[in-house]
């Protein structure tokens, strides 16, 4: 088998074999195919696509390139979600102990973020203790025990991945949606899940800027998953604007005990709610998304959630006394209003550029080397379609500078008052195929 072959057989659009795929992800991993035909053959599916047999085999292929974590001693069907990313993205810190409330496990692996804020580790980092080095065993054992665990991602899960990736990303193939969709659903496969719920972002602070882009991205991972055996789910929602209303660690982790407490933010509890339907569902414990709902609920409602999200907390040496106080986070050392100029409507706040300005105060990092400051964000206080009179507070900057005006002056320039305006659609689309 030639790699020119193949490149040539996919320029001509062509369908590619199993084994042409596999041959290729296996020897370009090994270093024996140059970075100048990888980067050819990715212009040329980038070009030509690829048919849901051809994604399925890339996917597998990249799956088997590395690690494959085995969670089969984890009792019950394990459901991952993987959000597109956003600004203000709290929902895996209320999904996973809610979900684990009904029963459904969530074996959780994570990394940390580059970005406006840290990753899910970073977040749950701010509770004093917690910690997700713990051995594969012992990760077993506590979902097995709470239906909850989180732990680090391992360092040789889809190496392709990895290596394909940082290729794509200087060769102007990166936005292609069978190169996407075997990225992002071959790192879910690896980790061991059994069924997978997606939350497609789309919008000003999502990959994915318009409907039609996510709907594409969204069928095309759906389909892989279940082509595969994945039992898979996916939604379209809104990243025009932040999810909810804290945009930082700290300030995430406590937006997220609040919603647990059936005092989120409407936004966030009903993407919440919608996510862990599916979750529900894929899980077995719902036959359909109405039943599923009610259970969350229920969960909500009578306090296990929340008691969920402690034991989980504790169970990785962290403070679960933080759900009953959560002025125990960290805190930033001033709180600086933002005042609206004048009066009207909010009709946009620039979801990546808000993220942009939350990053500045120390919240996220530039590279890996930076250091995160884990009290420090914003708070919104005003949201697209909310009526907003001049001198009220838009929102309050948590810094723990004072001098901020270059923050201040990122975040007057992508808050946008008139006169009309309507609140924004959250959920787009549910997809079940």
């Amino acid at each position: 088998m030639r790699m020119v072959d193949i490149i040539e057989k996919k320029r001509d659009g062509q369908i590619l074999t199993k084994q042409e795929i596999e041959y290729f992800i296996n020897e370009y991993t090994n270093d024996n195919i140059p970075d100048y035909q990888a980067s050819s053959l990715a212009m040329a599916i980038y070009f030509q696509d690829m048919n849901d047999d051809e994604r399925a085999a890339l996917t597998m292929a990249m799956v088997n390139s590395g690690d494959v974590i085995d969670l089969s001693d984890i009792e019950g069907i394990k459901v991952d979600k993987h959000s597109t990313g956003g600004v203000g993205d709290t929902t895996t810190l209320v999904l996973a102990p809610l979900v684990a409330s009904v029963g459904v496990p969530v074996a959780k692996m994570s990394g940390r973020g580059l970005g406006h804020t840290g990753g899910t580790i970073d977040k749950l980092e701010s509770v004093e203790g917690f910690h997700v080095e713990i051995s594969e065993d012992k990760f077993v054992k506590l979902v097995n025990e709470a239906k909850v665990a989180v732990i680090g991602q391992s360092g040789n899960l889809t190496p392709a991945d990895k290596k394909l990736y940082g290729l794509r990303d200087v060769t102007g193939t990166v936005n292609s949606i069978p190169l996407i969709a075997s990225s992002i659903m071959s790192k879910k496969i690896a980790a061991g899940a059994d069924a997978i719920v997606l939350d497609v972002k789309t919008g000003n602070g999502a990959f994915m800027k318009t409907i039609e882009e996510a709907e594409a991205l969204a069928h095309a991972m759906v389909r892989i998953g279940n082509n595969v055996g994945r039992n898979t789910m996916a939604i379209i929602s809104d990243m025009g604007q932040p999810l909810g209303n804290a945009i930082g660690n700290a300030l995430e982790v406590k937006e997220a005990i609040e919603t647990l407490q059936g005092k989120g933010p409407k936004d966030l509890t009903e993407l919440v709610m919608t996510l862990g339907s599916q979750m529900i569902v894929v899980g077995g414990k719902a036959k359909d998304l109405g039943e599923a709902r009610q259970l969350l609920e229920n969960a909500i409602q009578n306090g296990s959630a929340l008691e969920t999200f402690r034991t989980f907390l504790e169970n990785q040496d962290g403070d679960g006394s933080v759900v009953d106080d959560v002025e125990k986070l960290p805190q930033a050392k001033y709180q600086i209003e933002l005042l609206a100029p004048k009066s009207g409507i909010v009709t946009e706040i620039v979801a990546n550029e808000i993220g942009v300005a939350s990053m500045m105060l120390g919240a996220g990092r530039q590279t890996k080397e930076d250091d995160i400051d884990l009290s420090v964000g914003l708070i919104l206080h005003k949201k697209v379609g909310d009526k907003v009179n001049e001198g009220e507070a838009l929102l309050t900057i948590h810094s723990n500078k004072e001098q901020i005006d270059d923050v201040k002056d990122k975040l007057n320039q992508n808050i946008t008052i008139s006169q009309t305006g309507t609140e924004p659609t959250l959920i787009h689309k549910i997809i079940t195929e």
